[in-house]
């Protein structure tokens, strides 16, 4: 079994795509519409193998929360998206070289960027 798409709610399609595509980096892989009003938009990650899916007709939804993208460089990942104006909130260090930092789109469906290092363990839970 593979994860390759997770369908999103979002209010406005267009501004769905700017902020994902323009924003965050995704690539806009399909915007078809086939037929009866419906549209569908599909973008992925660079370098990943599960994309994120919206569009008009495919029903609304309940915002989902804190899917991750796994990255190599975090504090890169968010100066950059800082830079380009998106909300990321503060790094926060879970020890064992793994590192979270959070935003969202306009629709509040959430995004957790997490670095994982290089020999990462995380701590023990505590009994």
């Amino acid at each position: 079994m593979r994860l390759e798409l997770v369908p999103l709610p979002v209010s406005d399609v267009d501004r769905a795509i700017s902020f994902y595509r323009d924003v965050v980096g995704f690539v806009l892989d399909h915007d078809v519409s086939p037929g009866n009003g419906m549209r569908v938009v599909q973008l992925t990650p660079p370098g990943s193998a599960c994309s994120i899916s919206f569009g008009v007709g495919m029903g609304a939804g309940t915002p989902v929360s804190n899917l991750h993208l796994v990255v190599d460089d975090l504090d890169a990942v968010c100066a950059d998206l800082a830079a380009k104006g998106l909300e990321v909130s503060p790094v926060q260090d879970m020890g064992g070289g793994v590192r979270y930092a959070f935003f969202a789109d306009h629709d509040g469906n959430s995004w957790a960027l997490q670095e994982i290092r290089a020999g990462a363990r995380l701590p023990d839970p505590v009994s």
